[in-house]
């Protein structure tokens, strides 16, 4: 009975169709119309409020008053499954990218999933990044064993347009200017202390940490980024790996540690 009642409840605050539930009555022992009717709308507001702190990006892009009646709209149709908040919007991407008054922004969605993946990287578990000198500690026949560990705030992200460069311009971070909106780029998102960084990856590098990332030995992800991009530089991707602090661990094949 109680998961009824809760259900028509919840039903009723996103469907301002809905007659106020039987089962909240006042001390007039009359519906509430009005006051569900504030409370409906506070609740809309509240989600929306919440993806304009997620979606900053996005709402600079489209704008204060579009961003709002997106949001609401997406509001009405996907209620939170959780109650935290600042997870609220995980689906947001797939919404844009068949909400049809978006459509001439075709690197809008892949926007959205870079702004998740910074929500996501903030509030991943802490880890120190390792000395670089752990490094010169392998001998050059187990380089190619490696195995690297990274840190679990570490999301990296493809795309078909420049959402590294969107992106930047959109929070403040460069001027703004002249873009090719097919203009690949790759992103690594991850946190160090209470920074998230985005940074634009080099040719290769998002295959090189994709390899990386579900324990592929280091020769092995160079094949892949290799495969990826014929213009892969080893040294350049290993120098921004390990100035990122994504590296948390190194081992070899055998599991020695140094």
């Amino acid at each position: 009975m109680f998961a009824t009642i809760q259900g028509e409840f919840a039903a009723a605050l996103l469907d301002a169709e809905k007659p106020v539930p039987g089962s909240v009555t006042s001390h007039t022992r009359r519906a509430p119309v009005k006051r569900f009717g504030v409370y409906r709308n506070n609740v809309v507001a509240g989600l929306v409020n919440a993806l304009r702190v997620r979606f900053p990006v996005v709402e600079k892009i489209v704008g204060e008053e579009f961003f709002a009646a997106m949001a609401r709209v997406f509001a009405l149709t996907h209620p939170p499954r959780s109650p935290l908040l600042m997870l609220y919007g995980d689906t947001f991407t797939d919404f844009i990218a068949t909400f049809e008054p978006t459509s001439d922004l075709p690197y809008l969605p892949d926007v959205t999933r870079l702004e998740i993946a910074r929500t996501r990287a903030y509030h991943a578990a802490d880890a120190e990044p390792i000395d670089p000198a752990r490094l010169r500690s392998f001998d050059s026949q187990e380089l190619g064993q490696i195995r690297v560990t990274l840190h679990p705030s570490t999301q990296i992200l493809r795309s078909r347009h420049p959402i590294v460069t969107i992106w930047a311009m959109n929070s403040g971070e460069v001027e703004l200017g002249p873009i090719d909106e097919n203009e690949p780029e790759d992103a690594l998102v991850m946190r160090r202390q209470l920074d998230v960084a985005v940074r634009k990856l080099p040719p290769g590098g998002a295959a090189f940490l994709q390899a990386l990332s579900v324990g592929a030995a280091l020769g092995k992800a160079v094949e892949s980024a290799g495969a990826d991009h014929p213009q892969f530089d080893l040294i350049a991707n290993l120098a921004g790996l390990i100035g990122s602090g994504a590296m948390i661990d190194v081992f070899t094949d055998s599991g020695k540690k140094k």
